[in-house]
């Protein structure tokens, strides 16, 4: 008996999951969103270009917008969040499909609104969020497989901001007032 991988190339054989396109996206705000505005329909990386998406609505944000209203965008774009994504997740009958990045982009908007306005803090926030929320340490992975819905969809990532938060915290505790640097 032989088993053997099925055959990705072949056009007559269904993915495993659903391939939205942009009239998929424009179907429904709550595709617009989860997609983060087309960001998710990216072939190559979409969570990392969703999270890079994040970027111009911080700068937009940070110069608009005193501290804590841009707070307040943050909670009310997460509300958002676990609406459209609940909604596009049965849309395509997959709990979190990787196209849906609105998680990614409110979650490091949150570490953004956090750390010092400095491109080496937002290079080194960017690249401790995309390690967390790809790789999935414990106990992000427990909620990533626990939780359904738009809710878990929006709190894994919420969790990976933490995390990297944390990390960049320890780094500037330790590290930086200890003059390592």
């Amino acid at each position: 008996m032989t088993i053997s991988a099925p055959d990705i190339h072949n056009p007559n054989i269904e993915s495993p999951l659903p391939r939205p396109d942009f009239k998929f996206v424009r179907r429904h705000i709550s595709h617009f969103i989860a997609f983060g505005g087309g960001a998710g329909l990216s072939p190559v990386a979409p969570g990392t270009v969703g999270t890079l998406a994040a970027f111009p609505i911080y700068w937009l944000f940070n110069n608009y917008l005193d501290p804590i209203h841009f707070l307040i965008i943050i909670d009310i774009l997460f509300i958002i969040g676990i609406w459209a994504c609940g909604i596009t997740g049965k849309a395509l009958g997959a709990h979190d499909h990787g196209g849906m990045v609105w998680d990614e982009i409110v979650a490091f908007l949150l570490v953004l609104y956090f750390i010092p306005d400095d491109w080496t803090w937002q290079v080194a926030a960017f690249l401790l969020f995309r390690l967390f929320d790809i790789t999935k340490p414990q106990p992000i992975r427990y909620y990533d497989n626990k939780l359904r819905g738009g809710f878990g969809v929006m709190f894994d990532d919420l969790i990976a901001a933490f995390f990297t938060l944390l990390c960049l915290a320890a780094w500037k505790a330790i590290i930086l007032a200890e003059g390592y640097v």
